[in-house]
């Protein structure tokens, strides 16, 4: 029978693309995985590698056997888990991602409040795109992660918390008055600066403006929300920030805040988990915590 290490080495492989980085990401040799790829197959009695190729590919039954794989070892992650915290909910390590646009402003309130409450959880943090954290928790090496919702996929549960309305970044002029509200059909007539690719945060700005994703909005290649205010600031473009961004990033009077008519955009911020997890329970625990970093008016019903 397969054991639970090959299928580790081979849902590495299907991930890295490449013998070389597979085996570093399961500290093993290249060697030795290699090995232990070719005894999977026997065991299997087919071929998962299509080595007639030059560039590394599964064969068709080697990408249904890595679906299936994943499978198993989430399940597995899943028992393990349960094992672990049946008898001592809120307590032991959690996996915890986060996203870039999130991280900074809410991690440094909620922090101090997770350990507070629940002090015999011992984070492990990691920040990075949604897409990326998604792929984590799918293939168990989150647990937990809080993003912007909402989450198109039938593996995952999701727990709302609050509106994180946006607002419009624009350079300090005189002749605006910040107390009128903007239509946001408006922002396709100017020079809006987003971060780049892969960002949600983008994708949300372009829906919200009804772009296209086009040239014509440029390349900036920022990747944080720090660096498109300070060019906003610098008389470059305008910018959308959420609100749980603006103390941390509007700290000068070169800039000023714009609100948007009602109803105002805004993004969904969340808890996700694997629907299959057995920790359910100490995730609704802490989304409950968190919804109280929320204001009033933003906290949205479980």
């Amino acid at each position: 029978m397969p054991s639970l290490k090959q299928l580790k080495y081979l849902d590495a492989l299907a991930r890295e693309r490449n013998y070389a980085r597979a085996a570093s990401s399961c500290r093993i040799s290249q060697p030795a995985l290699s090995m232990q790829i070719k005894q999977l197959e026997s065991e299997l009695g087919v071929s998962l590698i299509d080595r007639t190729r030059g560039s590394f590919a599964l064969t068709p039954t080697g990408t249904e056997v890595v679906r299936r794989a994943r499978s198993i070892l989430r399940a597995t992650d899943d028992l393990v888990d349960y094992a672990r915290h049946a008898e001592r909910p809120l307590a032991g390590s959690l996996r915890f991602g986060v996203i870039p646009t999130i991280a900074p402003y809410l991690l440094p309130h909620a922090l101090p409040l997770i350990r507070s409450r629940f002090p015999e959880i011992s984070l492990e943090l990691h920040e990075t795109q949604t897409e990326a954290l998604l792929d984590d928790l799918s293939r168990g090496v989150l647990d937990l992660v809080l993003l912007s919702l909402p989450v198109e996929s039938p593996d995952i549960e999701t727990f709302p918390l609050f509106d994180d309305r946006f607002l419009l970044v624009t350079q300090a002029d005189d002749s605006i008055d910040e107390r009128k509200r903007v239509d946001p059909a408006r922002l396709s007539d100017m020079n809006l600066l987003l971060l780049s690719e892969g960002h949600c945060l983008r994708d949300q700005a372009l829906s919200l403006c009804r772009l296209a994703d086009s040239d014509t909005l440029g390349e900036l290649g920022a990747t944080s929300l720090t660096t498109i205010v300070q060019m906003v600031a610098n008389g470059l473009g305008v910018t959308l920030l959420p609100e749980m961004a603006v103390d941390a990033e509007v700290r000068d009077d070169r800039m000023m805040l714009l609100r948007f008519k009602s109803p105002e955009p805004s993004r969904k911020i969340g808890l996700a988990w694997r629907r299959t997890s057995a920790r359910k329970g100490d995730f609704l625990a802490i989304g409950a915590a968190l919804k109280e970093l929320a204001a009033p008016e933003r906290a949205l019903a479980s």
